[in-house]
């Protein structure tokens, strides 16, 4: 994949920033009316053609704008997006909610993966080594335009029932990464391809091993669902360090 200079790179994370708030194919006049680009419609146009070539961007045909492709977004993961940490009365909030059950494993994994689903306002996993599978937030999926599409949403759904599938797609996770994301064609299955699934793992003192995760459209908020995941990952191996 060749180099992207400094104002492609810029114009990238612009377009990937009004996909991931609109669902919409983004076209350059959106980019320089909303974005401080400081170049003309033209130059963001040729831009684009360059970035579409290069594999970065691909064009919906029934549209004249652009949408990120997953090699795209993974960049954008891990090189472009700023984090947006999570506030400290909002880490208390969520600390005060399963606090309580640190003592019942199985509360304790209902209640945390439904502040998850609520903080990312996604489909939330947690997955227990043993053989559980907690999840919440359907309701959210459903209002995304990517899950109109019935096959999509029916392939979710069925997905998150099967323990060993969603076994397989955390065993996907690489030592090197804390957080993991899986987008579209990594799934090797046609009907997630509209989706995304971004995780990490958890260790209790070796007692308790598991994954926590949330499944969205390929454009989920990733500077949020992010530093949530962190932070959820490492509230578990908190809260419970004494169990």
């Amino acid at each position: 994949m060749e180099e992207l200079s400094d104002r492609q790179t810029q114009i990238l994370k612009a377009l990937i920033e009004e996909h991931i708030k609109t669902a919409e194919p983004v076209g350059s006049e959106t980019l320089e009316k909303k974005y401080d680009l400081a170049v003309s419609p033209a130059t963001i146009r040729n831009e684009l053609v360059k970035l579409t070539k290069a594999g970065f961007l691909r064009q919906p045909h029934t549209s004249s704008g652009r949408v990120p492709s997953n090699t795209a977004l993974k960049l954008y993961i891990h090189q472009l997006m700023q984090e947006r940490q999570i506030g400290v009365a909002e880490e208390v909030a969520v600390k005060e909610k399963v606090w309580d059950y640190r003592h019942q494993l199985d509360q304790f994994f209902q209640e945390l993966t439904r502040a998850l689903a609520e903080r990312t306002d996604s489909l939330a996993l947690i997955l227990i080594d043993q053989g559980q599978v907690y999840h919440s937030g359907y309701a959210n999926i459903l209002d995304m335009p990517e899950f109109f599409d019935i096959d999509a949403t029916k392939e979710v759904l069925s997905v998150i029932e099967n323990f060993d599938q969603l076994k397989q797609f955390f065993s996907q996770a690489t030592d090197e990464e804390i957080i993991h994301t899986l987008i579209g064609e990594d799934f090797g299955m046609d009907n997630l391809k509209p989706c995304s699934l971004v995780f990490t793992n958890f260790d209790i003192k070796g007692k308790v091993k598991g994954s926590l995760g949330v499944i969205g459209p390929c454009r989920l908020d990733y500077p949020l669902v992010v530093p949530t995941l962190k932070y959820f990952s490492h509230l578990i191996e908190n809260v419970l360090s004494s169990f």
